[in-house]
């Protein structure tokens, strides 16, 4: 269907000269807007895809993108309760973290909305399923060779105190297991380092949800006041904005072809 058929969308207003003049025809042939966006694209799509949200969430957008972090990320092996697993992912999302890595050996993963209230929305969630032949070492083999530090959250002998755990020497993966039996030996065997909550009554473990929240605040509010580059560079947070905007927009892909086919058609006439 042409772009100016359709009743939902329509471009309000076309494109600037200079949006116009930065995008490449390449940029605009069909599947351009798939997966990582070239920067000029991205411009362009983010200048025109504002209108289309209300100031107060932009604004918002901009503030809540400036605190995200890749230094901190998570790890979470075969949870199988709906309520912790999305609790967690609320935690992340409050704690500015942006990926969460999710191991679905023999649990799959599901998310209650009523209590991740639309966290996973922000969040980049990487699933790594045993369906595909996917393990806790692949997932493992890629967090080290993007240069994290594998911490595993248990109690185990060895493990560092919350407290004394030097959150600045490197970027954090946190793993965490599953409410009865914690992290498999699998994923204990990879992980090099651990760090545990220091705990005072009879009980020996925290609850997932509890347990992530706690380790999240205390490593994100260090983190934050020390000198660790742990903000996203300017490339990875245009990026992250854009996907954002593409989220929070009803039919954003819609509206991406039409902008592209109106800013394809004036360069065309421009050239013909």
């Amino acid at each position: 269907m042409h772009c100016n058929q359709r009743r939902r969308y329509r471009v309000s207003s076309p494109p600037s000269e200079k949006a116009r003049h930065a995008v490449a025809l390449s940029d605009l042939a069909p599947g351009a807007t798939d997966g990582p966006v070239e920067p000029r694209l991205r411009e362009f799509l983010i200048e025109h895809l504002a209108p289309h949200l209300t100031e107060h969430r932009l604004r918002r957008m901009h503030t809540v993108v400036s605190r995200r972090t890749r230094w901190l990320t998570v790890v979470l092996e075969d949870i199988y309760q709906p309520h912790n697993a999305s609790a967690v992912l609320r935690s992340c999302e409050c704690f500015g973290i942006q990926d969460v890595h999710v191991v679905e050996d023999r649990n799959r993963y599901k998310i209650s909305r009523d209590v991740a209230l639309g966290a996973s929305r922000w969040l980049d969630l990487h699933r790594w399923r045993a369906v595909a032949g996917q393990t806790i070492d692949d997932c493992c083999d890629q967090l080290a060779s993007s240069g994290y530090r594998l911490v595993a959250a248990t109690p185990r002998k060895g493990a560092v105190a919350l407290e004394d755990f030097d959150v600045t020497a490197g970027p954090v993966a946190v793993m965490f297991g599953t409410e009865l039996k914690g992290l498999t030996p699998a994923a204990l065997e990879r992980a090099t380092e651990a760090v545990h909550i220091p705990m005072y009554g009879f009980n020996e473990s925290f609850n997932i949800s509890v347990s992530a929240a706690l380790i999240l605040r205390e490593l994100s509010a260090r983190m934050r006041s020390s000198g660790a580059a742990w903000k996203l560079d300017d490339e990875a947070t245009r990026d992250l904005l854009l996907s954002w905007m593409r989220r929070s927009i009803n039919h954003s892909e819609d509206l991406i072809e039409c902008l592209l086919e109106s800013a394809g058609s004036g360069t065309d006439k421009e050239g013909g």
